[in-house]
């Protein structure tokens, strides 16, 4: 191995799977390209949310190790991803004097208006995930994008904090030690699938991405190329297999293969009766009550993604539509009941333009992976040493990044 090779990482730990996703960083371009995928079932989480460390830390350490053994890296730090409905987006604003004596903007004055707009403004037991400026006001010009290097005196913001609490934070922190694994960015998963699967055009024009996870479904909403709003619902894909199997009076393992198998956001026509097969039996189901269920459960969910979009004052008002990811994105003729629902454009979201071995790597599912390993490559920079092993300068404000990544363009 060159001692000039750098590489990303990515780990995407969700309540039922984590992946990890390991890229190579081109040395002229610094373009990732796939070179290990790894996939571990997950236990000790509920509704996205650590409730034992052993469980987590041992999937995240089986499936680094899967991806390290097929990219030939040994990886000691990435991008991680936190969940559940305890994450926050708190809109606020600021106002600081320019400290400079030629008044000229520095990257220091910024940092400090960012700090005057989280205290008091985000609750004291949560940790900032990340402060994404909107616009930016000095000396009364409004709507300023970037205020570094130009002349005045009042700097002002508004801005969106996304945050989360506390324990939650330190429990993702007590299990990535003890897999092994240094922190260098964590952020809501959705956010970072977002990265993965949205164009520049779609950020501007607004957008809306919803992360069908298995226990949780998250949703931020992009406009203007900003993030304008993150929340996550504690209901997902594991929803509709509890209630197959509470209403098929069966075990959730087979009521799982009835939902991957049978299971549609649509009724279906057809035959009267569905089967799957398990162990050596062959067993049969009602359609009809396969629908009911399904259809019961989805209403419950878009009914609570509706009440998310009227919060952030986006719903039906999403030019670009919306972008679906996550393993429940894989139901049967979702877009189809996604977009009646809401009445916006709607396609599955798929990771683009990653070459390598990623034979799953344009499934929804692995979107937010995708994201956080590009993420991680926008703040490579130390090169592999010794073993494999990269070394990484981490920027902590009370143990995150407070900086967002490059505003997710793309």
């Amino acid at each position: 191995m060159q001692d000039s090779a750098r590489y990303a990482v990515g780990i995407d730990v969700g309540t039922t799977t984590v992946r990890c996703v390991v890229g190579h960083l081109d040395a002229t371009t610094g373009a990732p390209t796939i070179v290990g995928v790894g996939e571990v079932a997950n236990s000790g989480m509920r509704k996205g949310s650590i409730v034992n460390l052993s469980g987590p830390a041992q999937a995240i350490d089986e499936a680094l190790g899967e991806a390290e053994r097929m990219s030939g890296y040994e990886v000691d730090s990435a991008t991680i991803s936190i969940n559940g409905a305890h994450i926050l987006s708190t809109t606020t604003d600021g106002m600081v004097a320019v400290a400079s004596a030629d008044h000229i903007v520095t990257d220091d004055d910024v940092a400090r208006l960012e700090e005057v707009a989280t205290v008091g403004k985000v609750p004291a037991n949560r940790e900032i995930l990340a402060v994404v400026p909107h616009s930016y006001s000095l000396d009364g010009q409004d709507n300023i994008k970037s205020p570094v290097g130009m002349t005045g005196t009042r700097l002002e913001i508004n801005a969106n904090v996304i945050s989360a609490l506390g324990p939650h934070v330190s429990a993702l922190h007590s299990t990535l030690e003890l897999a092994k694994v240094e922190p260098r960015v964590v952020t809501p998963s959705v956010v970072a699938a977002a990265k993965a699967v949205l164009t520049e055009q779609q950020l501007e024009n607004g957008v809306a991405v919803i992360d069908f996870g298995g226990a949780t479904t998250g949703i931020a909403i992009f406009e203007e190329g900003d993030l304008q709003y993150t929340g996550i619902i504690p209901v997902g894909g594991n929803n509709i297999t509890n209630d197959l199997a509470i209403g098929l009076k069966t075990d959730p393992e087979i009521a799982e293969k009835v939902k991957i198998t049978h299971g549609s956001a649509v009724p279906q026509t057809g035959s009267d009766i569905v089967s799957v097969k398990h162990d050596k039996d062959e067993l049969e189901f009602s359609r009809a009550d396969v629908d009911e269920i399904v259809g019961a459960r989805l209403e419950e969910l878009f009914e609570l993604i509706i009440k998310e979009l009227k919060k952030a004052g986006r719903h039906a008002k999403l030019p670009s539509g919306v972008v679906l990811v996550g393993g429940g994105a894989k139901l049967q003729h979702i877009v189809e009941y996604t977009k009646e629902t809401l009445g916006l454009a709607v396609r599955i979201g798929r990771a683009s333009g990653l070459g390598g071995v990623a034979e799953h790597m344009d499934e929804p599912q692995f979107a937010a992976a995708a994201g956080l390993m590009m993420i991680d490559a926008e703040g490579a920079s130390g090169g592999v040493r010794g073993g494999g092993r990269a070394k990484v300068v981490t920027d902590h404000a009370g143990g995150m990044l407070k900086r967002f990544f490059g505003r997710l363009k793309v």
